[in-house]
């Protein structure tokens, strides 16, 4: 069976469902296919962490030497590294690496910072205009530090952050237990960015799935996509198991999986992925007041309501959402460094989700430079969540030629 779309969007989650709301509202019509469950993927067992102070992308300079010194302690390491001899494994490898220097960092700011800032503000808005209910809460991301030398490297991020008009604070021992008494008495203080916020991602995402149906998306869940049929420039047909897509407009959203889903499309699309992990259990006795960062650890504890998360680690190259109970016994222990917890924690839930990560760090956002009716918007690495809204409207933007307010030349598939 042949089926005609307006826009047809492969890839259920954050990116995927906030360009279906957007355009939505611009007035096309949508439909979204997913290998899974929509709103259920990576997503949604992430840290809820909204990060317009993430303006610094992962390939920058020290992240080598950072990651070695991490990788001899793997015990207590919050980064991993597949062994592969994949050539497109070791091709992303050797220009991650190439990426990691301050020209990229220069390069990258400027961009992350508006897509960043206009993400949180449609964060905001579309929360408040839908009424979700699902632990919204604008009460900044509060970094913890117990040594002096990574307090340091904190103090530096906020002196950044300072120089592009961004806020953050910086706390000593004092100010950050008087912020934040659920912290140990070991902290020496902390940084303040006080313009980020956090909410339940999988609440969000379920919420909005619900949303866009309401407004007339045609959701196709377990719907994986087999082949992408294209000519002259421009995709003619979207092959799936029981059906196929004519559609005027493809929007890629695939996440991890956009190499594998694009493989027809003659792009590069340098994409591997992150494997990451969270823990969720019941709230505690005592509940931090809001968003943390455990500075020496990179790990996450996000209270969502009446639940609390912890999420961590990064794993290059790894494909597999299967969690590894190593790394969720580690995360705890780590947590357990930095804020009182209870002695025995009821976990209820753990997840492993897969960030979609390119060379540079940075996404992979605008038209395609092969194809007429083709948008990519992926490669968000761990802010898939964060840029989802902003993402989104760029998209239905691009897609009704309209220019986006800031350039999207530094987001190009050109630039592979």
């Amino acid at each position: 069976m042949t089926t005609k779309a307006d826009v047809l969007i492969i890839g259920g989650g954050a990116i995927g469902l906030s360009a279906a709301y957007y355009l939505l509202k611009s007035g096309r019509s949508v439909t979204v296919l997913d290998r899974d469950a929509i709103g259920q993927g990576s997503s949604a067992g992430n840290a809820g962490h909204i990060v317009p102070s993430h303006i610094v992308p992962l390939a920058a300079p020290g992240v080598i030497p950072t990651a070695i010194k991490w990788m001899l302690d793997p015990p207590r390491s919050p980064f991993g590294l597949k062994i592969s001899l994949s050539p497109a494994y070791i091709s992303w490898l050797i220009r991650f690496m190439a990426a990691c220097s301050e020209e990229n960092v220069t390069r990258a700011i400027p961009p992350f910072k508006a897509l960043g800032l206009l993400s949180a503000k449609n964060f905001a808005d579309l929360i408040a205009e839908e009424k979700f209910s699902c632990s919204y809460q604008e009460t900044g991301l509060l970094f913890l530090y117990k040594t002096e030398s990574a307090f340091a490297g904190g103090r530096h991020e906020a002196e950044l952050l300072h120089q592009h008009d961004m806020p953050a604070e910086i706390l000593d021992r004092e100010a950050i237990h008087k912020r934040e008494p659920a912290a140990l008495a070991d902290i020496i203080g902390g940084v303040d960015f006080t313009g980020d916020s956090s909410l339940h991602p999988g609440e969000f995402l379920r919420l909005l799935k619900e949303r866009v149906r309401e407004m007339g998306a045609d959701l196709r869940e377990n719907t994986p996509v087999t082949k992408i049929e294209a000519s002259s420039g421009k995709i003619t047909r979207v092959v799936c198991p029981s059906e196929e897509f004519e559609p005027t407009l493809v929007v890629l959203a695939a996440g991890a999986w956009s190499p594998q889903v694009g493989r027809d499309l003659g792009l590069n699309i340098p994409i591997q992925p992150a494997r990451g992990y969270s823990l969720t259990m019941p709230a505690t006795k005592i509940m931090p007041r809001g968003a943390l960062l455990l500075g020496e650890r990179k790990v996450a504890v996000t209270p969502m309501g009446e639940k609390l998360r912890f999420t961590g680690r990064l794993e290059i190259g790894e494909m597999s959402t299967t969690p590894d109970l190593r790394w969720i016994i580690n995360i705890e222990r780590a947590v357990r460094e930095y804020i009182h917890l209870d002695d025995e924690l009821a976990i209820s839930e753990t997840w492993a989700g897969l960030r979609p990560t390119t060379p540079d760090g940075m996404p992979i956002l605008g038209k395609s430079p092969r194809h007429d009716n083709l948008i990519l918007a992926t490669g968000h690495a761990m802010l898939g969540l964060s840029l989802g809204p902003g993402t989104g409207q760029v998209v239905a933007e691009l897609a009704n030629g309209i220019q986006p307010e800031f350039d999207l030349k530094a987001f190009g598939a050109e630039r592979f």
